[in-house]
């Protein structure tokens, strides 16, 4: 039985959560968990080494490398085949006062 995810802290829910292709036949969709697009936010748009952003979402920095690397195939592969990126689900938890705890699929704990 595999071991539950510890959810991941995020800053907010993303505004965006969807990418189409323009201009192309669309091929399918990847699906984008809402921790991997945080961590591609603090490592590429905020340009914060791999240990300051994982203490910002509360994992190891080896968690935070695996969240980091899947999140970029994902993207690459939508961008190489032309397929749509759809932001959602995970195990992510928002950081804040209106704290809330989400899991893969959206649901509620």
């Amino acid at each position: 039985m595999p071991r539950i995810k510890k959810p991941r802290f995020v800053s907010r829910y993303p505004t965006i959560t969807a990418f189409v292709p323009r201009g192309m036949f669309q091929t399918g969709e990847v699906i984008l968990p809402v921790e991997g697009l945080e961590a591609i936010r603090l490592s590429d748009f905020e340009h914060l080494d791999q240990e300051t952003a994982a203490k910002i979402m509360e994992v190891s920095r080896q968690t935070y490398g695996r969240i980091l690397s899947e999140a970029r195939g994902i993207i690459s592969e939508a961008l190489v085949t032309g397929k749509a990126l759809i932001v959602e689900g995970g195990a992510y938890e928002m950081r804040g006062k209106h704290r809330k705890r989400r899991r893969r699929g959206g649901r509620n704990f």
